[in-house]
C-alpha cells in the first residue's frame, strides 16, 4: 500500500500543480453559477413569481439557488475527476509507463494509483464547492441546511465522485494525447450540464427528450443532490399546495419520470452503484492494457 500511496500522492501533485487544469476542471460549475447569477435566474424567478404569487421574491430566489447549487456540485463531481486523469494520458503520451514497468511496481498498483488519485481529487474539489455553496445559501439567502440534509449530500457526493470518476477513467483510457484529452474535457464539460438538466429545467424540454435524459445516471445523480438541497425551500414555495409542489418537483427534476414510471431514490442509488462497480472494473482492465 505504500507504493499505491506514493503513486496517489504523485498523481495528486501532478494535478494540483497545473493550475490551468484545476481551473478548467471547475469551469463548467463556474459557468453555471455566472449564467444563473447574471441572466438565467431572473427568467426562472419571474416565472415562479407568477406561478406562486403568495411567495416572496426572497423565497423564490432561495429555491432557484438551491436547485442551481445542486447542479454545480454534480458538474464538479464529474469534471474534476476527469481532469485528474490528465496524468494518465500524459504518462502514456510521454512514455512514462516504461519507467513504471522497469521498476518493482505491480500493474495493479499503477491502476490503483490513477483511480484513487482521481477519486480523491473529485472528493476534495466537490467538498470545497459544497462548503462554498452551503455558506452562500446561508449568508446570502438565509437558507441553512440541517445536519441530516448535509449528511445526505455528502453521501450522494461520495457516490457520484466514485461512479463518474470510474466512468471518466474508462473513457480516458482510450485517449492517446493531451490535446485529445483537452477536447474530451471540453465536450464533457459543455454537454453534461444539458444532459443532467443543470442549465435549464428538464420540464422545459420535450417529453421524449426528458425520458432519454432521465434514464441516464447523470440526471438521477442530480435528483439525489437536489432533494436535500431544495427540501426546505421548495416546501416554503409550495406553501402546503401539494399539487403545485408535485408539479414543481417534476419540472425542476427533483422527481424523475420515464413515461409514467417514477424513478425512486433506491433506483437512482442502485444505478450509480452499478456504474461505480462496473466501470471501475472496466477502467482497471483498460488501464492495465494501456500500461502493458
Amino acid at each position: 500500500m505504500s507504493i499505491v500511496g506514493a503513486l496517489v500522492g504523485r498523481n495528486l501533485r501532478v494535478f494540483f500543480r497545473d493550475r490551468m487544469n484545476v481551473f478548467f476542471s471547475l469551469l463548467s460549475g463556474l459557468i453555471l453559477f455566472v449564467l444563473y447569477t447574471l441572466f438565467l435566474a431572473r427568467l426562472q424567478t419571474d416565472g415562479l413569481e407568477q406561478q406562486f404569487p403568495q411567495a416572496t421574491p426572497e423565497e423564490v430566489t432561495a429555491f432557484i439557488n438551491t436547485w442551481m447549487f445542486a447542479g454545480i456540485i454534480l458538474l464538479t463531481t464529474i469534471t474534476t475527476g476527469l481532469g485528474a486523469l490528465s496524468a494518465l494520458v500524459e504518462d502514456g503520451q510521454t512514455g512514462r509507463f516504461g519507467d513504471f514497468l522497469v521498476a518493482p511496481i505491480r500493474r495493479s498498483d499503477i491502476v490503483l494509483g490513477y483511480l484513487l488519485a482521481a477519486i480523491a481529487v473529485a472528493l476534495i474539489m466537490s467538498s470545497i464547492v459544497l462548503i462554498v455553496s452551503l455558506l452562500y445559501l446561508g449568508l446570502v439567502d438565509g437558507t441553512w441546511l440541517g445536519l441530516e440534509q448535509i449528511g445526505a449530500l455528502v453521501a450522494v457526493m461520495v457516490l457520484c465522485c466514485t461512479a463518474f470518476t470510474a466512468l471518466s477513467a474508462f473513457a480516458a483510457s482510450f485517449v492517446r494525447s493531451t490535446s485529445a484529452f483537452s477536447a474530451l474535457s471540453t465536450v464533457v464539460g459543455t454537454a453534461i450540464g444539458f444532459i443532467a438538466g443543470a442549465y435549464i429545467p428538464v420540464g422545459s424540454l420535450p417529453a421524449s427528450v426528458v425520458d432519454v435524459i432521465n434514464v441516464l445516471p447523470f440526471s438521477q445523480a442530480a435528483m439525489l443532490l437536489r432533494r436535500p438541497f431544495t427540501e426546505d425551500s421548495l416546501a416554503v414555495l409550495a406553501d402546503g399546495n401539494s399539487t403545485a409542489g408535485d408539479s414543481l418537483r417534476e419540472f425542476y427534476g427533483v422527481d424523475l419520470f420515464v413515461g409514467e414510471t417514477q424513478l425512486t431514490v433506491g433506483i437512482a442509488i442502485a444505478v450509480l452503484v452499478v456504474v461505480a462497480v462496473g466501470f471501475t472494473a472496466l477502467a482497471a482492465a483498460r488501464i492495465r492494457a494501456v500500461v502493458r
